[in-house]
C-alpha cells in the first residue's frame, strides 16, 4: 500500500511540476520519500535501501524548509555536527577490540594493499576530478577532502554482505582510521591547498579530538564493560544512523544555495568518485595476486568513505556549507552503490563456492556478533 501511494505522489509532483507548482511541491516529495522507505521494507532483496531513502526525505526537508536546520532561537546547529561524530566514533569503539589489529600481522600484505590504495586512489581521483571540473574552489576543495578521509563502519556492513574478507575489512578500517590524523591533513596541504587554506597541524589535532579520542574511550568501554551494557551495543546502530542523516540534513541546509546552482554536476562528479574508487580498489588488488574475497574487501573500503568525519572537518574549517558539501552527498549514495555492488557479489560465487542468498544489512562486531539494524 505504502508503494502504491508512493507512485501516486511521484505521479503528482510529476503533473505539479508541469504545471509550474515548483515552490508548492515540497511536501508531496518529502511524502513520497517516506512512503517509499516504508515499502521496500517489505521485500528482503531491497530493505536495505530503507534507511539510504529516508535520508532523501530529510534532505528534501532541508532543501524546501532550511531554515529549521540552520539555527533554534538563536543556536547555530552545525554546532551539533562536532558532538555527534564524537558519539558516533564512541560507538565505532564499542564495537572494536585490540583483536582487529591483529590482521596487520596475519593478512599483512593485504592490509597493505588496503591502505595503500585508500591513501592513493581516492585522493588522487578527487585532485583529478576538481581540476576537471570548473568548481568552485571550496566546492573542490569538498571533493578532494571526501577522498583523503578514511573508510567508515558502513564498509564492514557491505564486506559482510558481499561475500568478503570481512577481518580483512575491520583491520583496514581500524588502521585507516588510526592513520587520519596524519594522511588527511598531509593530503589535503598537498592536494587542496591550491583551492583553500590547509592548517596541516590543527586539523590533526580536530582528527585526533573527534576520532581518536572517542574511539579510544570506546575501546576502553569494551574492555571495562564487555558483555556488561548490552543496551549499549543495541541503540549504538540506530543512534548512528539517527546521527548521520541529521548531520547530512544540517549540511544541505547549510548549502541549499550552493546545491541549487551545482547540484546536479556535483551529484555526477561524486558518483564517479565513489564507483571509479570500486572499480580501481578492485582490479589494483586483482593485479598485485590478491585473493577474490580480499579483492572485493579492498574495493569496498577504498569506495566507500568516512563523510561524517569530512563533513566535521569541513565544519572545523569554517567551510560547512562548501566544503562540507561534497562528503554530505557521498555519504547516501555510497550507501546505494555500495548495497547494490555487496548484493551482487552475494550472488555471484567465489570460484569453488556456491553463492550466498541475499540478507539484509546487519552491523557485524569485530567478535562476529552481529546486532540487528532498526
Amino acid at each position: 500500500m505504502a508503494l502504491y501511494a508512493a507512485l501516486a505522489c511521484l505521479a503528482a509532483v510529476l503533473i505539479m511540476l508541469a504545471m509550474g507548482y515548483r515552490s508548492e511541491v515540497g511536501p508531496v516529495i518529502i511524502v513520497f520519500f517516506v512512503l517509499l522507505a516504508i515499502g521496500v521494507r517489505k521485500y528482503p532483496a531491497i530493505k536495505g535501501f530503507s534507511y539510504t531513502i529516508s535520508i532523501f526525505a530529510a534532505v528534501t526537508v532541508a532543501m524546501f524548509y532550511p531554515s529549521y536546520f540552520v539555527e533554534v532561537n538563536g543556536f547555530q546547529l552545525k554546532t551539533l555536527i562536532v558532538p555527534l561524530l564524537q558519539i558516533i566514533m564512541f560507538g565505532m569503539g564499542t564495537a572494536m577490540s585490540l583483536e582487529d589489529f591483529a590482521g596487520v600481522v596475519k593478512m599483512p600484505k593485504a592490509v597493505l594493499v588496503g591502505l595503500i590504495c585508500q591513501f592513493s586512489i581516492m585522493p588522487g581521483l578527487g585532485f583529478t576530478l576538481a581540476n576537471v571540473f570548473d568548481f568552485p574552489p571550496e566546492i573542490a576543495a569538498g571533493i578532494i577532502l571526501i577522498g583523503c578521509a578514511p573508510s567508515g563502519l558502513a564498509s564492514n556492513v557491505m564486506s559482510f554482505l558481499a561475500n568478503a574478507n570481512l577481518a580483512l575489512s575491520v583491520t583496514i578500517t581500524a588502521m585507516a582510521t588510526l592513520l587520519a590524523p596524519l594522511m588527511t591533513p598531509l593530503l589535503m596541504k598537498l592536494l587542496a591547498g591550491e583551492f583553500v587554506q590547509v592548517e596541516v597541524w590543527a586539523m590533526m589535532w580536530d582528527i585526533v579530538k573527534m576520532v581518536i579520542i572517542p574511539i579510544g574511550a570506546g575501546l576502553l568501554f569494551n574492555k571495562l564493560l564487555s558483555g556488561k551494557a548490552k543496551w549499549l551495543d543495541d541503540a549504538m546502530p540506530l543512534v548512528s544512523m539517527i546521527g548521520i542523516a541529521f548531520i547530512i540534513t544540517i549540511i544541505t541546509a547549510a548549502g541549499r544555495e550552493s546545491l541549487l546552482s551545482i547540484g546536479l554536476t556535483l551529484i555526477l562528479v561524486v558518483f564517479i568518485h565513489n564507483t571509479f574508487g570500486y572499480f580501481l580498489g578492485y582490479w589494483f588488488s586483482r593485479l598485485v595476486g590478491l585473493d577474490e574475497r580480499s579483492c572485493r574487501t579492498v574495493a569496498i573500503e577504498v569506495g566507500m568513505q568516512n563523510g561524517g568525519l569530512a563533513s566535521a572537518i569541513a565544519l572545523q574549517m569554517g567551510k560547512v556549507a562548501t566544503v562540507g558539501l561534497a562528503p554530505a552527498i557521498f555519504g547516501p549514495l555510497m550507501n546505494i552503490t555500495g548495497s547494490s555492488l555487496a548484493t551482487w557479489w552475494r550472488g555471484k560465487p567465489i570460484p569453488g563456492e556456491n553463492a550466498l542468498p541475499v540478507q539484509e544489512p546487519t552491523v557485524v562486531t569485530p567478535k562476529q556478533e552481529k546486532i540487528k539494524q532498526p
